[in-house]
């Protein structure tokens, strides 16, 4: 099976890790700290997985994740990452980012920087909508009623198929919502945006599944 690559190990990045090698894949795991601070990491997740460089990674990874905030993405290594499927989960969190005028009023989204800066690569919105804990939880099988829905977004059809794919090995079905403009429909502070996947919105601890209508359903609500 194919390998996955990961420019960024918290939350978003070591859950999608142990999904991928729950199912087969081989994980190349990094962070801007180093290789030395993944070896926890590294020893759980079993002999599919390694620590390497962020440009280890990007080079490793037939398909590779871009899990860091955003305000990091222009470190994101261009050359290796030249022809590959670039799933990313970043978030606009002014906060936690800093301001970025051209997000603030709307003419882009935060995957379309990414892709911007990745002119080479075929990047794809995926997993920023879903909290790191019920991305763990809510993993199920193909064939599972109570199977959850993603949503991605790319301007490549065959990398947002290749994404689909992914998602599906790793548990969840995949609702394509277009082009990396139309990523906003699941970003902060849209109805598809974390709460979908809570059992009560005032207790994201508890999770719900969501599957392909419920999420179309929030999906049509952010306008």
């Amino acid at each position: 099976m194919a390998t996955v690559g990961l420019i960024g190990s918290g939350h978003i990045g070591g859950t999608l890790a142990r999904l991928a090698v729950h199912v087969g894949y081989d994980v190349v795991v990094s962070n801007s700290r180093g290789p030395d601070t993944l070896t926890g990491l590294v020893e759980e997740l079993g002999p599919q997985a390694s620590a390497g460089t962020v440009d280890a990674a990007a080079r490793a990874g037939d398909l590779v994740v871009v899990t860091i905030p955003l305000k990091s993405y222009r470190a994101v290594p261009a050359e290796p990452l030249a022809g590959k499927v670039v799933i990313d989960t970043n978030n606009y969190y002014p906060q936690r980012d800093g301001q970025f005028p051209e997000l603030d009023e709307g003419s882009v989204t935060s995957s379309e920087l990414l892709q911007r800066h990745l002119p080479q690569s075929r990047v794809v919105k995926a997993f920023n909508n879903i909290y790191f804990t019920h991305l763990l939880t809510l993993a199920r099988p193909g064939d599972a009623a109570d199977r959850s829905a993603l949503p991605i977004a790319g301007d490549d059809p065959e990398a947002k198929a290749t994404v689909a794919t992914f998602l599906d090995r790793i548990g969840y079905d995949a609702v394509d919502v277009g082009a990396l403009a139309e990523g906003w429909r699941f970003q902060p502070d849209t109805p598809a945006y974390g709460v979908i996947y809570s059992a009560d919105p005032s207790d994201a601890a508890r999770e719900a599944p969501a599957g392909t209508g419920i999420l179309r359903s929030a999906l049509a609500a952010a306008g």
